[in-house]
């Protein structure tokens, strides 16, 4: 029995990524770039392809419960479990939609990123890794959020043009809270998802 413990812990422990804060970020922000390079499908345009991806590629490295729950506020502690579910779900496909829609618009060109010296604090269970995207001139600063997990460092908020989108969502989510209680940012989300998708 003892035996079994300790190698369902061992392989548990094996999937734990150790990568630092900015390797981690390089790592998953480089791999979904590459990869929308290389798939024929991607560069042709497929904004399916695209996603797919962005799931494969980017979420291992994302904790983007964390990121409802602090987009949500002080609501999340209000909702169901069931309610819970539906916005991360909701809120996730969202997330993944804006990111591949931004993929695509990069898809054939030559971009490249810059990573700051990040300086690791012992203990830290936060981090911001800053990084610039270099594409035809423009220099567009792109920031990472990541908090330490049992698994290890997952990116759970990003900055672009000076704003994270936690914090901009939170705006948005609150309103649709007071218009609409949880069920009402559900529906909001929901509704929005299917736009895209259609």
């Amino acid at each position: 029995m003892m035996a079994a413990v300790l190698a369902v812990t061992s392989a548990a422990a094996q999937t734990v990524d150790k990568k630092a804060p900015d390797a981690l970020v390089k790592h998953a922000v480089e791999s979904v770039i590459a990869s929308v390079k290389t798939d024929p499908a991607a560069r042709g345009g497929d904004l399916g392809r695209v996603t797919q991806i962005v799931e494969q590629k980017f979420l291992p490295y994302a904790d983007f419960e964390h990121t409802t729950r602090l987009a949500v506020g002080s609501a999340w502690k209000d909702a169901t479990p069931a309610q819970q579910k539906q916005l991360f779900e909701q809120f996730k496909t969202l997330l993944v939609s804006i990111y591949a829609t931004q993929l695509m618009q990069v898809r054939d060109q030559d971009v490249k990123f810059q990573y700051k010296p990040f300086n690791a604090v012992a203990g830290a269970t936060d981090a911001v890794v800053q990084t610039h995207m270099l594409n035809n001139g423009d220099d567009m600063e792109v920031g990472y959020r990541l908090s330490k997990t049992p698994s290890g460092w997952k990116i759970y908020d990003i900055s672009m043009l000076g704003a994270w989108l936690i914090q901009v969502y939170r705006q948005q989510f609150a309103e649709q809270i007071a218009r609409g209680g949880i069920d009402g940012l559900v529906k909001f989300l929901t509704a929005h998802n299917a736009r895209q998708a259609g």
